[in-house]
């Protein structure tokens, strides 16, 4: 039995997705995943029963991008402009990389699936540095102590997925980035501790 490597399942995504964006998800055939990711069909058939099964994998990309921007968070001194990072780095990136009519898929996907919803998921390092980005920032006196933090990171997570549904219900006819950061600056100023 084949052993797992993260690291072939991450490439088979990573390339999935950039074809997707660019050919679209209609016209990307298995052949051109594995050819664009450097695999072979066997790996690809090894973690997923064919293109379909990838519509899940949004959030292991997002979780990718998370990755990517520890070092750059750790060089922001609030945490409230942590949180506020983060969401625009994901907006940015999914404006960037993500047509309109994949991320609706993926979205719908997640209403009608049985068993595991990856976007909720509490195990992806996407809940875990929120997680641990609002507990220092309430360690530090500069978020409120009066909600826990994992009432916080709902709340977050739930903001998010709602500008990413009325987005796409919406065509993209704005800037997802653009229009969400002040908006979502203002839903998280509730969660400044009274100093701030």
């Amino acid at each position: 039995m084949r052993r797992p490597d993260p690291k072939t399942k991450n490439k088979i995504i990573t390339a999935a997705w950039r074809l997707f964006y660019e050919q679209g998800y209609d016209n990307t055939t298995v052949e051109d995943i594995v050819y664009e990711s450097g695999t072979s069909k066997g790996s690809f058939y090894h973690y997923f029963d064919g293109k379909d099964a990838l519509l899940g994998t949004l959030a292991t990309l997002f979780d990718e991008k998370y990755k990517e921007l520890i070092p750059e968070l750790s060089t922001i001194d609030g945490c409230f402009d942590r949180l506020v990072f983060l969401n625009s780095e994901l907006f940015g990136m999914i404006e960037r990389s993500i047509s309109i009519d994949l991320l609706s898929k993926l979205l719908s996907s997640q209403l009608v699936v049985k068993g595991e919803r990856h976007l909720l998921d509490r195990g992806r390092l996407y809940f875990k540095l929120l997680e641990r980005t609002v507990r220092e920032g309430q360690e530090r006196g500069e978020l409120t102590s009066r909600v826990s933090s994992g009432e916080i990171v709902k709340a977050y997570a739930l903001c998010e997925r709602a500008f990413m549904y009325d987005w796409c219900l919406s065509s993209g006819e704005y800037s997802l980035c653009a229009y969400a950061t002040p908006i979502f600056r203002a839903f998280l100023s509730t969660y400044l501790a009274e100093k701030y």
